[in-house]
């Protein structure tokens, strides 16, 4: 075979050695570069780890410190006997906290509507707290009240609502605020006004009261006063304890016999007073009076003994009469019914 069917290389022989380390160096330099840009993800994928990691451990501590915040207002709230409640507006559905569940003796977390929760009120409370609401709605207002409910195992309390009006572009969306058990608030309050105002004996309004209302009767007006006959002896022979049951049983007949009445007070001793406050003529005052004389006349039994007391009443139309000038009056009337031989009753000349 000639020369001419041999196969021609194209590269010198000198020349392959430098080509195969070029493209060594090529292969290598592309190695490199991916072994590098490996190494550069793989050190963007730690840092992001890192970093998702440090925002997943923050909050995770934001999600214990927010529940721990949670516990701590919950048991402040338990001890204050307080809770959070929200109503979104238009549909009324309500929100709770534990709190407001336990003043409502209701399972926590258990659906609660409007109309169940308006149920537990009284019919005084439930119509205060309609209207206090609507006005609260209408002016965009914050509001307070306090109102008596029957929670829902029968316990009767008292709780201070404190409420907010959420608006978005002046619509009203949203009620929010706080309920509050205050039931030993009030009793107290309610014992501290009762002892201010009404005689402990005989739960009859005291003479503080009296004098006060006494001061505002209109001129159509009428001052009853009745003193007892008989009381002293019955205190002389059967001690003050004996008494003190005849002044309660007294006060229990007079409340009866006055029901028509404003006002029935002790002002003292055995003595008792009685306001009308609307118009008062004459005959509708002796009734009163000889009403109050009957009912003082029937016998008391008392552990096996009977007692026997009465009454005396003095009359005094207001007229133009000042407080004191009324009194007066009254008093000397009553004088005259004592005089005229007791369990009787006199009315002063008009003035």
């Amino acid at each position: 075979m000639s020369s001419d069917d041999d196969p021609i290389d194209p590269l010198p022989t000198p020349h392959r050695p430098r080509l195969a380390s070029a493209a060594l160096r090529l292969a290598t330099r592309a190695v490199d570069a991916a072994a590098a840009q490996r190494w550069r993800d793989t050190a963007t994928i730690l840092t992001l780890r890192g970093e998702l990691a440090a925002q997943a451990a923050l909050i995770q501590r934001q999600a214990d410190a927010l529940a721990d915040m949670t516990r701590i207002f919950e048991a402040a709230s338990a001890e204050a006997r307080i809770g959070l409640w929200q109503c979104d507006l238009p549909d009324e559905s309500l929100r709770w906290s534990e709190g407001v569940y336990d003043l409502f003796e209701f399972p926590r977390g258990s659906p609660v509507s409007r109309p169940e929760t308006l149920a537990c009120y009284t019919e005084e409370a439930r119509r205060h707290l309609v209207a206090v609401r609507a006005e609260a709605i209408g002016r965009r207002s914050p509001f307070t009240l306090d109102a008596e409910i029957v929670a829902g195992r029968g316990s009767r309390r008292w709780i201070r609502i404190t409420g907010s009006v959420e608006t978005r572009a002046g619509v009203p969306v949203r009620l929010f605020g706080f309920k509050q058990d205050i039931t030993e608030q009030k009793l107290s309050a309610d014992r501290t006004r009762y002892r201010a105002e009404f005689d402990r004996m005989t739960g009859l309004a005291n003479r503080s009261v009296f004098d006060e209302r006494l001061a505002q009767l209109s001129e159509s007006g009428a001052l009853f006063l009745v003193d007892l006959d008989g009381f002293k002896a019955i205190n002389d022979t059967y001690g003050h304890a004996v008494g003190d049951v005849c002044l309660q049983e007294a006060a229990r007949r007079l409340r009866a016999a006055c029901q028509e009445t404003d006002l029935v007070a002790r002002i003292g001793g055995d003595e008792f007073a009685v306001l009308v406050e609307r118009e008062a003529d004459g005959p509708f005052c002796e009734a009163i009076g000889r009403r109050i004389v009957a009912a003082m006349r029937d016998p008391y039994h008392h552990r096996g003994v009977c007692l026997r007391f009465g009454a005396s009443v003095g009359i005094a139309r207001v007229a133009a009469s000042a407080p004191a000038d009324l009194f007066t009056r009254a008093d000397a009337a009553l004088y005259a019914a004592k005089a005229a031989g007791r369990g009787t009753l006199r009315m002063a000349l008009p003035r």
